[in-house]
């Protein structure tokens, strides 16, 4: 079976794919961006300006439907070996448009992205600019038709590489603005974003949109489409599905278009008694990073570290486990201290990690799902100082199957998989160690809702089981929706502790911006 060189190439899954705010804005001027760049608000701000102002550009519709779409790609197949990647891939693009496109990973939206940029030919159907069939031979000659391609992690030319993601997208809009793009495709771009930079680049759209910028947006976050986009396309399982006005549409008709299902309670909690007192924190410090934390997890509890983006949640549960050394405090599991900086001792006592970072920090992206599953556990598979492929083999289905990953062969590259199979891997990994602590660090970043909804089910099962979870989430919903407690941080100080019943998006915000610290005082 021939492999896909990176996509949705196994079970049409693969959606594979900084500071100096001076030098970004430059840039988006020179390339006529101007002041779009500029934040509207403030850390907490959202998406209402720009939410606003896609109400407000509903109204150009007749007027964009008249001008007559500047790129349409029409039923577009591809396959890679024996997998069918696209099926049918159809989209038209209007001038001055922000148009959304949307699925569950494997719904085929990279193969159609890399197609439109000439990273792929199509084996079947016909791509159009301005109503005239072309072919890509590769990226330089999409470039050369004014179509642009901007990733979700761009690859930045060196001055630009002191910059945040956030200003390296501003400088490839710019540069994709001074070789004139009549499209620009933009591929998750908000998932590694603040809320005050999200609001921005939608500004930007907005400016892209004013000077005649056809711009296909793709992502996860439907809220970001209904706020930024006029039109909207579904995918799913390589095909086209449907196009519409988001203005026709709600989440949940885009959900069941996405999904071909009904998605049902999209966080589910089973009532567990918390057990006895699995992790204990105590004044934990590093630093001028963060200070004098203290809380504790309980068996059969989930509790959630909430708060902004810099608040010091990630850099509590590395220093947790061991990958940061601490300066303060102390950590015990069951009762026991784990020694500081020591992550091997954490695995040893029962301490499971799964990084944000899935790709760089959680699995090795060129090695097989059973070679990733297996790598956590190689010495309890030893057997008389070797190590069997077989066995290998059995505790990756073992867990593939508990997690329903969807793969095609389990020795197949885990780069082979969708954003949310290869969460699923990283999730085996740890649990086949059967540990008494998970830390699990932004569970659904980057996936779509059907499988964000499986990843939570997953975490309710695992506390069920009276494993205890410690969860880190910049997603309010998904806070509200699976912790039993939230401790929320701002500032590197913990300040404040909800019960599930208790919580609510308001206070946790006025929490995490500092707001309910005041109100104290």
């Amino acid at each position: 079976m021939n492999e896909a060189p990176s996509g949705e190439a196994s079970d049409r899954a693969g959606e594979n794919g900084g500071t100096g705010d001076a030098s970004s804005r430059q840039a988006s001027e020179n390339a006529g961006v101007g002041d779009a760049t500029s934040p509207q608000a403030g850390e907490n701000a959202g998406i209402g300006d720009a939410s606003s102002r896609a109400r407000a550009d509903g109204a150009d519709g007749a007027r964009i439907a008249r001008t007559g779409p500047v790129l349409s790609l029409r039923q577009a197949a591809k396959a890679f070996g024996a997998v069918q990647a696209l099926v049918d891939g159809s989209i038209d693009l209007y001038p001055g448009e922000a148009h959304g496109l949307v699925g569950e990973n494997g719904a085929g939206k990279s193969t159609l992205v890399k197609i439109l940029g000439g990273v792929y030919q199509p084996d079947a159907g016909e791509l159009l600019i301005g109503g005239e069939p072309v072919t890509f031979a590769g990226p330089a000659s999409a470039r050369a038709a004014g179509v642009a391609i901007i990733y979700q992690e761009p690859n930045p030319s060196r001055p630009a590489r002191g910059l945040s993601v956030a200003d390296q997208q501003i400088v490839e809009i710019a540069k994709a603005l001074s070789l004139e793009a009549r499209v620009l495709v933009m591929d998750e771009p908000t998932a590694a974003l603040t809320s005050v930079e999200v609001d921005r680049l939608f500004n930007v759209m907005a400016a892209l949109r004013r000077r005649g910028t056809a711009v296909l947006f793709i992502s996860h976050r439907l809220e970001e489409v209904f706020a930024s986009c006029q039109r909207v396309t579904i995918m799913r399982d390589g095909r086209f599905v449907l196009a519409a006005p988001v203005g026709e549409l709600d989440i949940d008709t885009m959900i069941r278009a996405m999904i071909g299902r009904e998605l049902g309670a999209m966080f589910h909690k089973t009532g567990v008694t918390p057990g006895e007192v699995v992790l204990q924190v105590e004044h934990l410090g590093r630093e001028n990073v963060f200070a004098d934390i203290s809380f504790a997890v309980r068996r059969g509890e989930i509790v959630a570290l909430a708060g902004l983006v810099g608040a010091g949640r990630t850099e509590v549960a590395r220093a947790v486990f061991g990958i940061d050394r601490r300066t303060a405090g102390s950590v015990q599991l069951l009762g026991k201290p784990l020694p500081n900086g020591q992550p091997t001792a954490a695995m040893a006592a029962g301490v499971a990690f799964v990084p944000e970072d899935r790709r760089q920090q959680g699995l090795v992206m060129d090695l097989g799902i059973d070679d990733n599953v297996a790598l956590a556990s190689l010495a309890r598979l030893r057997r008389g100082g070797l190590i069997f492929r077989s066995a290998e083999r059995k505790l990756a289905i073992t867990w593939a199957k508990r997690l329903q990953v969807r793969y095609g062969w389990i020795h197949n590259a885990v780069a082979t998989l969708s954003g949310g199979n290869q969460q699923k891997v990283v999730l085996g990994k740890w649990l086949a160690r059967q540990p008494a602590l998970l830390i699990i660090d932004e569970p659904t970043r980057g996936i779509d809702v059907g499988t964000k909804a499986e990843v939570h089910r997953i975490l309710d099962g695992l506390a069920a089981d009276g494993v205890a979870v410690l969860m880190i989430s910049s997603e309010l919903p998904e806070v509200l929706g699976v912790a039993d407690r939230i401790l929320v941080l701002h500032e590197g100080r913990l300040t404040a502790e909800f019960d599930r019943a208790d919580a609510t998006a308001d206070k946790i915000m006025r929490a995490a911006t500092g707001q309910a610290r005041k109100d104290a005082a």
